[in-house]
């Protein structure tokens, strides 16, 4: 597909609304377990999701400790 979307069922959860977790959130950096917890999916899921974010631009990861990424707003994406 050119939109660079992958075929399947339709996501419970639109970007916008994960975006918004962080928009609305008093903390500006968010763990994969804690938007797994705002979220009705799974945290591998989550996390798929968090990625494509990160690909795409709007927002920015680091691993920190193992396993545990966290994640916040690319600045073009703010506001």
């Amino acid at each position: 597909m050119s939109d660079g979307s992958k075929p399947g069922p339709k996501p419970k959860v639109s970007d916008e609304e994960i975006l918004r977790l962080f928009r609305e959130s008093a903390d500006p950096v968010l763990s994969t377990g804690e938007v797994t917890e705002e979220v009705p999916l799974k945290r591998r899921a989550t996390y798929d999701r968090l990625v494509a974010l990160d690909e795409q631009g709007k927002l920015n990861s680091k691993q920190i400790g193992g396993r545990n990424t966290v994640w916040w707003l690319a600045e073009t994406d703010e506001g």
